[in-house]
């Protein structure tokens, strides 16, 4: 969650640290700062807010060194404020993290009492000063110490005022890269932060310890044996991460649908049908049940996937939020069951702590995942990539439609592989997948008719969305999206359920967004729609072309183009971002870092 950059080199780090925070915003935060190695010792400036503040009073500051690191905060330990954001540390040596201690009260208590003087509330703080504790003159041999009395997950960038040209960074769990350059090497919590300097990196392994000089980078075991790492180069330039003429990233990213579905697709056809060229042939034998397992976002995708694999590969699928699967002690089948793990970043903490106690249990596990070498991706069994490209707004818009892209492909080639249906079906179906890119920005030229919709929703304080089966899925990722950016209350709903309670919140001017995208459903939702009617509801209707009665029963529409009803969460989501989007925009709100929300959520 939180962004992590340091740098060592010949130019002065300062402005280097703060232009990759600027590249880590998107992570979100909510406190920003950095510590620089200078002739006087190590100078830390830290400040609450946006990156702004920290930069003027870095300004004022006039800090000069060769050697640095930075950090943006997202709040877990403690209020956002000055003095509990990063970088922390002592006279000593100074700490960025990312992650969460989870003993730290027991190491603060135990250093209290050794005469310690803690100025902030959280947890970090503790690690710091642990490291200082341990420290006799060997920085490897305090980290060495340390370690292991920490509970939680961490990446670390660390400088000693005694070692001024060296960085030390450590991960468990918590991504963290090295960036090698001419100019200088980098450690960093992503590839944005340093991609104006590099593309090329390092990516270091859990409880691996590096040592980042100017012109060197050196890996440690955690027993202190040397390892040799392979040099990566990252997959896209400085362009992909950068707004390209869009206003907003979260808007740019929606455009960028069409592209990230083909680039997804086409690579797993085989003459008109699904192939995972990445997958062994056997790997789906004998499996009799799936678990889905995701947390916010891809979750949603899981549920348009458990509804395509249940409906034509006739396998069970349960889907689960990754943040209870391993509290309610899952039933778990070595021998005939799956586990699928959905995740853009590849680093979600409770996502990869459900793997972890799948592959503990003996069972497949199979990844769905945006971010090549991520964590999930390299302790997994099995993964497919997205091929989304970076994601950079908080909201996530073509990572899911990519996710719901492999989802029917999985669904399609394990219908293949079951005869659930027949092979010219399972052609068919797959010609309709192919076709949703040009769906897809069918929908973005009528861009004007959302904003319209929109227009006339801004002002709500509750909004409801309601549908059936694959719509009731897809109402669950609107309703996400719209409060998490426009911050008006939302709430999805299965639509037969609007009589279990719900329906007494429905009064005067309150806006139902009913989706019926689905024809064995649309007479069942057209009697739901009825129901808000008649209490006074506003209601905005998600169909396709030629459904009935549409100006009879609805206040505003919007009509997808006619196509296979499998696939209407593809185009459909896109109608549901862009309505987000402009509710957002509308409202004055901040569309790509929206308050208290963070992109990639490493800790549970």
């Amino acid at each position: 969650m939180c962004g992590i950059v340091g740098y060592i080199g010949e130019r002065s780090c300062a402005e280097i640290l703060l232009d990759g925070l600027s590249k880590l915003e998107y992570r979100g935060y909510d406190s920003a700062g950095i510590s620089v190695l200078t002739e006087e010792g190590i100078r830390t400036v830290k400040r609450r807010g946006r990156l702004q503040n920290l930069r003027g009073a870095v300004e004022t500051a006039k800090l000069t060194g060769n050697c640095g690191i930075g950090h943006t905060r997202w709040a877990t330990h403690g209020e956002p404020s000055d003095r509990n954001s990063h970088p922390h540390g002592t006279g000593r040596l100074s700490l960025v993290h990312n992650g969460i201690i989870e003993n730290y009260l027991g190491i603060r208590e135990m250093l209290e009492r050794r005469g310690y003087v803690f100025e902030s509330e959280t947890d970090t703080e503790a690690a710091a000063k642990l490291i200082d504790f341990c420290y006799k003159g060997d920085p490897l041999a305090a980290l060495r110490e340390a370690l292991p009395v920490l509970r939680g997950s961490y990446a670390f960038s660390v400088i000693f005022a005694d070692y001024p040209g060296k960085i030390f960074a450590v991960r468990r769990d918590s991504p963290l890269i090295v960036g090698l350059s001419e100019e200088g090497n980098f450690t960093a919590s992503d590839i944005p932060a340093i991609l104006r300097y590099t593309r090329r990196y390092l990516l270091l392994d859990t409880d691996e310890i590096a040592v980042v000089e100017r012109e060197r980078v050196t890996v440690f075991d955690v027993a202190g044996n040397r390892v040799e790492k392979e040099v990566k180069t990252a997959d896209f330039d400085m362009g992909a991460a950068e707004k390209g003429g869009y206003p907003h990233f979260m808007l740019k990213e929606i455009h960028e649908q069409p592209k990230a579905l083909r680039d997804t697709i086409q690579p797993r056809l085989e003459d008109g049908l699904p192939r995972f060229s990445e997958l062994p042939d056997d790997f789906f034998d004998g499996i009799t049940k799936i678990y889905i397992v995701a947390c916010g976002t891809a979750m949603h995708a899981g549920l348009v996937g458990r509804c395509a694999i249940e409906r034509y590969a006739g396998i069970p699928v349960e889907v689960d939020l990754a943040s209870e699967f391993r509290y309610r002690e899952p039933l778990l089948d070595p021998e005939h069951h799956l586990f699928v793990c959905i995740t853009q970043s590849g680093e979600t903490a409770d996502s990869l702590a459900a793997l972890r106690l799948a592959k503990a249990r003996g069972v497949r596990t199979l990844s769905v995942v945006n971010v090549l070498g991520s964590t999930i991706s390299r302790e997994s069994d099995q993964v497919l990539y997205t091929y989304a490209g970076p994601e950079i707004a908080v909201a996530s818009t073509k990572a899911y439609s990519v996710q719901l892209a492999v989802m029917y492909l999985l669904a399609l080639r394990l219908a293949l592989l079951r005869k659930g249906i027949s092979e010219e079906e399972v052609r068919r179906l797959t010609a309709e997948l192919c076709r949703m890119p040009e769906v897809v920005e069918q929908v973005l030229a009528r861009e004007d008719e959302i904003h319209h919709i929109a227009a006339a929703c801004q002002n709500a304080h509750d909004l409801f969305f309601i549908g059936r089966g694959l719509d009731y899925a897809l109402s669950q990722e609107g309703s996400l999206k719209l409060k998490e950016i426009s911050y008006i209350h939302s709430e999805a709903y299965a639509a037969g359920e609007l009589k279990h309670g719900t329906i007494s919140l429905v009064t005067d001017g309150v806006p139902v967004f009913a989706l019926a995208t689905q024809d064995a459903l649309y007479e069942k939702m057209i009697g739901n729609i009825k129901e808000v009617k008649a209490r006074g509801a506003q209601v905005v209707l998600l169909h396709r072309e030629k459904a009935a009665d549409v100006g009879k029963i609805a206040d505003l529409s919007f009509a997808l183009p006619q196509m296979e009803e499998l696939f209407c969460p593809i185009p459909g989501v896109t109608v549901l971002q862009l309505f987000a989007y402009y509710c957002s925009l509308l409202r004055g709100c901040d569309v790509d870092k929206p308050r208290n929300l963070a992109k990639s959520v490493t800790v549970e």
